[in-house]
């Protein structure tokens, strides 16, 4: 998660962990974000590494879209599924599951879209948003 393939790779992963993580760390916590951090990357890193056996991961895109899905997530009210939600997923996710299926390259849509499910799950796993520890 911390290595990068170039400078504008580790800035646009740093530029979106900036811009998101310090709103996610005011609502759930520095010590919860930690751990989605942690079991993020985990999480896409083992999943990687059993369905692609010999490819190497770069980066923090998996940790970026957990934190725009959580971001998406911090509209609830009363229970309702938010807009944002739906439009992210609909914009990031689905976004990322054309490119899988339509092109070839070196980037793994697969990390990002278990990250941004991962997203999802902890913000449905936490009541969605409360600010605990």
């Amino acid at each position: 998660m911390l290595g990068h393939s170039g400078y504008s790779h580790y800035i646009s992963n740093m530029l979106l962990l900036l811009v998101i993580g310090p709103a996610m760390e005011e609502k759930y916590g520095s010590r919860r974000i930690l751990l989605f951090i942690v079991i993020t990357a985990f999480v896409t890193g083992l999943a990687q590494f059993l369905c692609f056996p010999g490819s190497a991961l770069l980066g923090a895109s998996g940790v970026v879209f957990m934190l725009i899905m959580l971001s998406s997530l911090s509209g609830v009210r009363d229970g309702a599924i938010p807009v944002t939600l739906i439009l992210v997923a609909a914009l990031y996710l689905g976004g990322e599951i054309l490119k899988g299926v339509a092109k070839t390259d070196q980037v793994s849509q697969f990390t990002h879209i278990l990250g941004g499910v991962c997203g999802i799950v902890f913000g449905f796993a936490t009541g969605l948003g409360r600010k605990k520890g």
